[in-house]
């Protein structure tokens, strides 16, 4: 069987990546800090004849979240595929203008965004190398290309996952593993801000079946309307 392991998994886009990989027969593992809302999401799934299991583990603690993930191969005799889209909560982000940016308010975005998603991809790619095969997939806001000024330094970190995963891209052509950003320039289920453009998440997770399977050679996508 093959897997993918959703580090962030949350009951929008995660939900909707994981019905979208689970319809084509994947097995799920479901990563993110809230033990109780994984279980549920989990609970759904299974409910939908998706084999899924929760993996508790903060992108903070990159200790649990490489034991997370080797749990998840354990369970499910590989991960194929991984999808790092974690969000922070209103209680942990601070959101800085570039005059207001102190390096403390940045460091916490780049220990969540860059640092987790570096973490993860350790825990999975040897196997990958060593399969000669996978797929490595990271999400973040526009903000990552086209910086908006209210959110600084989230763009900044966000900015800097997106460069890093350009990079291994091409360090990873020709062995069979896909790296590819996934830029989100909308919001999604609900506006953010009034009149900014909205899509349902099953409107936007096709894109990372797309970047598994036929563009492979593509190191980045923006969806947008």
């Amino acid at each position: 069987m093959t897997s993918i392991a959703i580090v962030g998994a949350g009951p929008q886009l995660g939900l909707a990546i994981a019905r979208t990989f689970g319809s084509q027969g994947f097995d799920v593992a479901l990563i993110s800090r809230d033990r109780e809302k994984l279980d549920n999401l989990a609970g759904k799934l299974t409910a939908e004849g998706i084999t899924a299991a929760a993996f508790a583990a903060d992108v903070l603690d990159r200790d649990a979240l490489s034991q997370a993930l080797k749990d998840a191969a354990a369970k499910f005799g590989g991960i194929d595929v991984l999808e790092f889209s974690p969000v922070g909560t209103f209680g942990s982000t601070v959101l800085a203008t570039p005059v207001e940016t102190e390096p403390a308010n940045v460091q916490h975005e780049i220990e969540f965004q860059l640092y987790g998603a570096i973490a993860a991809t350790r825990a999975v790619l040897p196997a990958m190398r060593e399969a000669g095969s996978g797929t490595l997939l990271y999400t973040t806001g526009a903000g990552s290309i086209d910086p908006v000024p209210q959110v600084a330094n989230v763009n900044a970190a966000a900015a800097a996952l997106r460069n890093w995963v350009i990079n291994l891209h091409k360090e990873l052509d020709g062995t069979g593993i896909q790296a590819a950003h996934v830029g989100i320039d909308v919001s999604i289920g609900t506006p953010a801000v009034p009149g900014f453009p909205t899509a349902q998440p099953e409107e936007i997770s096709p894109v990372y079946w797309d970047l598994h399977t036929t563009k492979r050679d593509q190191a980045e996508l923006v969806f947008s309307r």
